[in-house]
């Protein structure tokens, strides 16, 4: 029993006043203190979900940042498309997840209890299309998540790949790959997970934000994508037998800076909001010291890696320069890394995890020019790479006294507070060898498939041209003659280009009037034959219809 209370009402008075008083002494204070028992649970429940509401709106915000660094990142030809793709991350994760992902995810599990039972499942097998779900709250929460796992990948397909293949591959992400991923290290039925009742080597995998299960699953995805995909049309290039890279550098350094802040922004919810239930003492502790840690690792990644870069370029050049765009991507960096391990690590390890990502970004970045693997936004550097750097680093710094908040009894730590004891550390690495290999086993057929049926690459004179004419119908002689656009990358001659562009859409528009044409033809003929007189067009009549046809393609504008 609860009592409903109105704003000027205590708790204390609305118990009160829904007593029975055909109770006894004894009865009348059971049922006051049950009604107030009750009373707070019930507020307890609602803070929490407005928690986890308000954090998964934080967290589903960072999709404006995303979009903004993408959109700084590209050509102004490829605009419209980076931004329909972007959306389409939102759109696809939020069916696939809704469908059937969180099923396989979480499928009857609840986050942040241990249980009793030592059953290990594969994925779960309940909650589909979110049937028998109370906590509705916590699928937003980890449908942010989701929709943050498929838009990593975003900028590294950007300026080539068809609107097909990342709608598809969007969806197959959200709802099966890495629901697995989340069920095996998140949930008490996962084999790798920290809350089973008989974790792996008695400790398990412990990703407290997603470090791994997240920008892992994504950035190895991304690695695989543009591998298969191939790099832009004259990104790379032989001169005398070395191999150069051409940039292509974005058209906006104030939307990428806009994008970061949005970013790091949305990160606090993120981090913060992976307590998921605010209300416990232990959560709220937690939850302070993610905040304060993913703050000063975004700072020490950003220094870090601008630091380095104008070292670097000192050393190659002669003269520092110091570059906005690894700051940013340096700050992301630090962001990622510190993401897995932000509520159990202390403030210092944090400034450590963050400078060490900031050089881990830089080496990765020019490691992928090495490569030949063309990434518009340095997703793979920023994801993948700090995102290993971020699950390592809880096996290496996890403080004890803040593991056992998560799990009591647990005497786990980071390889620096118990030298002789590695299990942690040793965890973390087969966490990584698992999601590394279940990305790789799932998404390289899946993405060879897509190019062995064509869907995945753009056409090259389309790419050249930008998606934006070839997909959004945007003016190519408006764009060309308004300078708004460059259209071509390498040698090639602008009219050049657009002439033969205009060419091929008026062959294919041709192509479509005849096959229209033709139906309506055969149509005629179908309906002609079906009457009892069996009527058949004679050749003045065809005839007509074709001069109508004729005509109608004469007056056709391009």
């Amino acid at each position: 029993m609860s009592a409903t209370t109105s704003s000027s009402q205590s708790t204390f008075d609305a118990c009160l006043q829904s007593l029975s008083a055909n109770l006894t002494t004894d009865e009348q204070q059971t049922q006051m203190l049950r009604c107030i028992s009750n009373t707070i649970d019930e507020t307890k429940s609602g803070v929490d979900a407005f928690y986890l509401i308000y954090a998964a709106s934080l967290v589903f915000f960072m999709q404006a940042g995303f979009a903004m660094v993408c959109a700084g990142s590209v050509r102004l030809k490829n605009l419209q498309n980076t931004m329909l793709k972007n959306l389409l991350d939102a759109c696809g994760a939020a069916l696939g997840f809704y469908t059937v992902g969180y099923a396989f995810a979480w499928g009857s599990s609840y986050p942040g209890i241990k249980v009793d039972n030592d059953e290990l499942t594969f994925a779960g097998l309940s909650n589909f299309f979110l049937s028998d779900l109370d906590q509705k709250a916590f699928w937003l929460f980890q449908f942010s998540f989701a929709a943050t796992s498929a838009t990593i990948v975003a900028g590294a397909l950007a300026e080539r790949s068809q609107m097909l293949a990342y709608l598809l591959y969007s969806t197959a992400l959200t709802a099966f790959v890495y629901p697995i991923v989340v069920h095996s290290i998140w949930t008490p039925n996962g084999f790798l997970s920290s809350f089973s009742a008989n974790p792996l080597l008695g400790i398990g995998v412990i990703d407290y934000a997603g470090s791994l299960v997240v920008h892992v699953t994504g950035g190895q995805t991304a690695l695989i994508a543009a591998h298969v995909l191939g790099a832009r049309k004259g990104r790379f290039h032989e001169i005398d037998g070395r191999r150069i890279a051409k940039d292509f550098p974005g058209h906006s350094i104030a939307l990428k800076m806009l994008g970061v802040f949005i970013l790091w922004f949305g990160w606090y919810g993120f981090n913060a909001g992976s307590v998921y239930y605010i209300t416990v003492k232990s959560n709220a502790v937690l939850a302070q010291n993610a905040v304060v840690n993913t703050t000063l690792s975004a700072a020490a990644g950003c220094i870090s890696a601008l630091l380095a870069k104008a070292w670097l370029s000192e050393r190659q050049t002669g003269e520092a320069t110091f570059s906005l765009t690894d700051a940013l991507w340096g700050c992301l960096s630090g962001l990622v890394s510190v993401t897995g391990g932000c509520a159990i690590i202390d403030s210092w390890a944090s400034i450590v995890i963050g400078l060490i990502s900031g050089l881990i970004y830089l080496w990765g970045s020019n490691l992928l020019v090495k490569m030949q693997v063309d990434d518009a936004v340095d997703a793979i550097p920023i994801h993948l790479c700090s995102g290993v750097w971020g699950a390592l680093s809880v096996g290496l710094f996890a403080v004890p006294e803040y593991v056992q908040l998560i799990h009591p009894g647990v005497t786990a730590a980071g390889w620096f507070y118990k030298i002789n004891d590695g299990r942690l550390l040793a965890c973390q690495v087969i966490g990584i060898l698992f999601v590394l290999g279940w990305v790789t086993v799932l998404m390289l057929p899946f993405f060879g498939l897509l190019h062995y049926l064509g869907w995945l690459r753009a056409d090259s004179l389309d790419e050249i041209v930008g998606l934006d004419i070839s997909y959004h119908g945007a003016n190519v002689l408006t764009n060309y003659n308004q300078g708004n656009i460059n259209i071509a990358d390498d040698n090639g001659s602008h009219d050049q280009y657009v002439a033969e562009h205009h060419q091929r859409r008026q062959q294919q528009r041709e192509q479509n009037r005849k096959r229209s044409s033709l139906r309506r033809r055969m149509l005629f003929l179908d309906l002609s034959s079906s009457k009892s007189d069996h009527h058949i067009p004679t050749r003045q009549q065809e005839g007509g219809e074709n001069a109508i046809e004729r005509e109608e393609g004469a007056n056709a504008v391009f």
